[in-house]
């Protein structure tokens, strides 16, 4: 059996300061050595003793590149995010950068006309950025000596000493370093030699990258970039104005790829904040093997085999190294279905170490839930895109819906592999350019794109497989021209795959990251619901054995599970160090959800009605029921009863084995399994001690039923069971059956199960208990459907999210139930766990078992410990309730089972993915050599950027004419002296 995750209903909304953090590309986990806390709001995130604490803030400035001419000035906010500084233009979109504050070298303020307060920061590649702040005086001086307190702090860690170092790996360094030459492509290919030592690169930099660098115009984007990343910062300081948003729509240079994917992303942060982690991991697990390496082994050389480097060990090795280490650091998700194909793609592009911080950043953050055992994100994503299609091109949704054609068998893969396994690598990375620099919205513009440019195709198909060979026919024309026969040679000259980017970035605009955040919420419940009844068939399944439950009943115990597991989820489970686990010759165990016993005991009160406390309240305000969980060494001992295995925890197959051991049983079973519950040694005899034991757990079974009858019953047990145990010991020959008994110690074997049988027959009540009653007491019931955690984040919704808390209802319960003391109107019922007796009566104890000759006065020992055990506890008097049958199994629990489940089709598209993965060989694909792309000398760079003049849109400084003179005017500001 699989895990049983509850974290789906435990999605809590990302807070405004972790959207912050998203936006900007920062890790949501600041390094240990980090101590931050929210301005104004006193939450500390991380708190360490001795050192200060550092806070976030933001406010409105004027951002303007140091350099005249250059660059417009933008109007945003500055954000100070310890350890880093970052800005963001109003539309949020035409102008943003992260820095880290190590890169700073220098703040300084500038000398500029009254009221006006800049700063000018040097950062560390020699650019200066003037940044004016157009808060108030108090706020801006606030900001500045924050700033100033981040600095220090980074300071005195030494991190500025670092920058040197980790720049050194990054191939842009080489680029602008040889920017002066007449032609700088050539002067890095010549100077590589030297370098390659020092800088990262992928498997591309032997294998050869995909693609002829002649057609991909490789010369002329590489100096585009290189007189970008001179101007604009590079790496760790890259500023993103407009222009470098619309190179990365043309397409990266191959060699910078790699880096410019990181800085994009974020992952060059968590690079250099964990210097040498990738190799830690690795050596700390050396030799461990699990199942997520058993998965990765397999799948190693299904991962792009046309592309030469996985065709050679270098390759797989290096991917297989990614894949492990991943999988070690986040062990709850480990290896899922496409990562491979993934890791494979950009490691062609960058190094091991950049891959797996890449890897880590589209799997936790840029794309979450994607790459997990339920792929909860890629079906909600799913959903969301056929909520697009609906919107967007309503004609081609209802010819789906008619046909009965289901569009994620197609869309699916392009989502889970970011269409690496859909179209020519060439393309695919393109699409990932994108990608990374405008995030996840990207996916769902392309292929509403992808859809509305096949329209007319789309609807004559009939099925499936139609829709798939369309899709695949034209992915594999992508490189043709668009309008073969049009006139214009410029028209003729658009490829298909300009054409989708031209519609997916013009006409899909609309759709923006609040968008796809929007329609997340909506449809979240639906989807958790659907993966929920997915995995509980799936846990049904895959039980060894059912014993003697239906499938419906199975359900029914899974029900109760999942609900004690969101009550009281079970420790995590913490795995003992790799050299304990195994050896390279053996695996680790698939893993498994376990219950402690602190689970198992709320688990129990759903399922058996001895094992709760239920109270009827009434107060005159409200009549409510409620439910308790019961403690007692008695399901201590059931715990460990079922604890077959002795793992201290136990499972839904030992769940359903210890319950179908009990339910189902006659009078005799029953008998015996309540003997072998309190025969602790498992001997076949009971001791005194577990007598009494014994009689304290029938004493807690009946504590709530009405009436003497069970007390008295409980009572006269005990007397015949020292009676008939003290009238069975074994005598020496010769000895007057009148004498005493032998004196045995209490813990000494006394009482074997026939007796205890005929102890129990001695008395009606007794035996209708152990033949009937007991096994009603366990029963199955549906538990409701519980309410997922709101996800509204308006003011409304966050308000009833604080009022509908369980400590607030039961504060109002407390107040209520104190006026209702007050006037008289309170009371509490105790519900019973059996409720068979509802009058006072009880029923007469039947004869004796033993003869004459061996009927005699109990001992002096055995009458003690009865009168003792008689007053353990008393029954409550309560209302009547009718007994219930065991096992209640309404029709609206088979309606369920039955029940059509959202998106049923995409479930089974996510679990038959690795079908749908794969990839079909492009020949665009095929590696050129690089040197090639010398002989491009008659390709303008207007040409290049031709390609997504379309893409461009108004970029809004939002400064007036005004403002924008006093921009140009503290650039070349003096800084203030003294």
């Amino acid at each position: 059996m699989a895990t049983i995750s509850t974290h789906l209903r435990n999605f809590k909304e990302p807070t405004r300061d972790q959207l912050t953090q998203l936006f900007f590309a920062l890790p949501l986990d600041v390094p240990a050595h980090e101590n931050v806390k929210e301005n104004g709001k006193g939450e500390k995130d991380k708190d360490k003793a001795g050192e200060p604490e550092l806070e976030r803030m933001e406010i409105n400035a004027v951002l303007s590149l140091g350099v005249q001419g250059v660059e417009d000035s933008y109007a945003g906010k500055l954000h100070l995010l310890p350890p880093y500084l970052a800005f963001a233009s109003l539309d949020r979109k035409s102008v943003r950068f992260t820095i880290p504050l190590c890169t700073i070298r220098r703040v300084e303020r500038l000398n500029a006309r009254a009221g006006i307060y800049a700063l000018s920061l040097s950062l560390w590649h020699g650019m200066k950025i003037v940044v004016q702040l157009t808060s108030l005086r108090p706020t801006a001086d606030l900001f500045c000596s924050l700033l100033r307190d981040a600095l220090k702090a980074e300071l005195q860690r030494g991190q500025m000493k670092t920058v040197k170092g980790f720049v050194k790996t990054c191939f842009s360094e080489i680029l602008v370093a040889e920017g002066d030459e007449k032609d700088a492509a050539k002067a890095a290919e010549a100077s590589i030699s030297e370098h390659e030592s020092m800088y990262l690169g992928g498997l591309g930099l032997k294998f050869k990258f995909p693609g002829d660098p002649k057609k991909l115009r490789e010369a002329s984007k590489t100096k585009l970039w290189t007189t970008y990343l001179k101007t604009h910062g590079r790496n760790l300081t890259l500023l993103r104005y407009p222009q470098c948003t619309r190179l990365i729509q043309v397409g990266l240079p191959n060699r910078l790829r790699g880096e410019m994917w990181e800085t994009l992303s974020g992952s060059m942060y968590l690079r250099f904040s964990y210097p040498g982690r990738f190799e830690q991991i690795l050596e700390e697990n050396a030799g461990r093997t699990s199942t997520s390496t058993e998965e990765i082994e397999k799948d190693l050389h299904r991962s792009l085999p046309e592309y030469s480097a996985y065709q050679s060990e270098e390759g797989i090795a290096a991917l297989r190294r990614v894949l492990q280490a991943y999988s070690f650091k986040n062990p709850e998700t480990g290896y899922c279905q496409a990562m491979n194909i993934l890791a494979a793609a950009i490691l062609i592009y960058m190094s091991e170490e950049q891959a797996f911080w890449l890897l880590e950043v589209i799997c936790d953050r840029l794309l979450p839930g994607y790459y997990s055992p339920s792929m909860h994100g890629t079906l909600l994503d799913q959903r969301v895109f056929e909520s697009l299609v609906q919107r967007c091109l309503p004609i081609i949704h209802d010819h789906f819906q008619q046909v009965d054609v289901q569009l994620s068998v197609a869309s699916l893969p392009w989502f889970l592999s970011l269409f690496i396994n859909s179209m020519p690598m060439v393309f695919a990375f393109r699409i990932m350019d994108c990608f990374f620099c405008m995030g996840p919205k990207v996916l769902f513009q392309v292929g509403l794109a992808i859809l509305k440019i096949n329209g007319e195709k789309l609807l004559q198909i009939q099925d499936d497989g139609g829709f798939l060979n369309l899709m695949r026919d034209y992915f594999s024309s992508l490189g043709d021209s668009a309008h073969p026969n049009s006139t214009d040679a410029r028209a003729r000259a658009i490829t298909k795959f300009q054409e989708l980017l031209l519609v997916s970035f013009r006409e899909f605009a609309v759709i923006t990251d609040d968008t796809i955040l929007s329609e997340r919420r909506k449809y979240r419940s639906e989807i958790v619901h659907s993966i929920e009844t997915f995995s509980k068939r799936s846990a049904i399944r895959n039980l060894k054995s059912l014993g003697r439950f239906s499938k419906e009943q199975a359900g029914l115990i899974y029900d109760a599970l999942f609900k004690a597991i969101c009550v009281e989820p079970p420790p995590a489970v913490s795995l003992p160090p790799p050299s304990l686990l195994t050896t390279k010759d053996t695996s680790e165990e698939r893993p498994e959800t376990r219950i402690g016993l602190r689970t198992f005991k709320v688990f129990l009160s759903e399922i058996a009605t001895w094992a709760r406390d239920e109270k009827i309240v009434s107060n005159g305000f409200q009549q409510r029921v409620d439910r308790d969980v019961a403690e007692h060494e008695m399901i201590d001992r059931l715990f460990f009863f079922w604890d077959t295995a002795f793992r201290g925890a136990l499972s839904f197959q030992d769940l359903v084995s210890g319950l179908d051991g009990v339910m189902f049983n006659d009078l005799m079973e029953n008998i015996e399994w309540f003997f072998n519950l309190h025969d602790k040694n498992k001997d076949g005899y009971l001791t005194k001690d577990e007598v009494l034991t014994l009689s304290e757990s029938l004493l807690f079974i009946f504590r709530f039923e009405v009436g003497d009858a069970y007390l008295g019953a409980v009572s006269r047990f005990m007397s015949n069971a020292f009676e008939y145990g003290d009238a069975l010991l074994p005598r020496p020959e010769g000895v007057d059956p009148e004498d005493p008994p032998p004196h045995i110690e209490s813990n000494q074997p006394y009482m074997n199960l026939a007796t205890f049988r005929m102890v129990v027959l001695a008395d009606e009540i007794l035996e209708s208990f152990f033949e009937t009653d007991f096994s009603g007491t366990f029963r199955l019931e549906p538990v409701p459907l519980m309410d997922l955690p709101s996800s509204n984040g308006s003011i409304l919704g966050g308000i009833w999210q604080n009022i509908a808390t369980d400590d607030n209802r039961k504060l109002l319960y407390k107040v209520s139930d104190e006026i209702g003391r007050t006037i008289g109107k309170h009371q509490v019922y105790h519900r019973p766990a059996i409720g068979k007796y509802t009058a006072l009566e009880e029923p007469k104890a039947r004869e004796s078992l033993l003869t004459p000759t061996m009927r005699r006065s109990a001992s002096k020992g055995s009458l003690t410990a009865t009168d003792s055990s008689a007053t353990l506890t008393s029954p409550t008097l309560a209302p009547s309730a009718s007994s219930t049958l065991a096992v209640e199994e309404p029709a609206a629990t088979d309606a369920a089972a039955t029940e059509y489940s959202p998106m049923p089709n995409m479930l089974q598209a996510a679990a038959q993915a690795a079908a749908y993965m794969e990839r079909t060989p492009f020949a665009i694909d095929d590696a050129k050599d690089i040197e090639d792309s010398e002989d491009e000398t008659d390709i303008e760079d207007d040409d290049v950027m031709d390609e997504v003049d379309a893409f461009l849109e108004a970029h809004d400084s939002g400064l007036t004419e005004a403002e924008r003179e006093i921009a140009k005017d503290l650039i070349n500001a003096e800084p203030v002296k003294g």
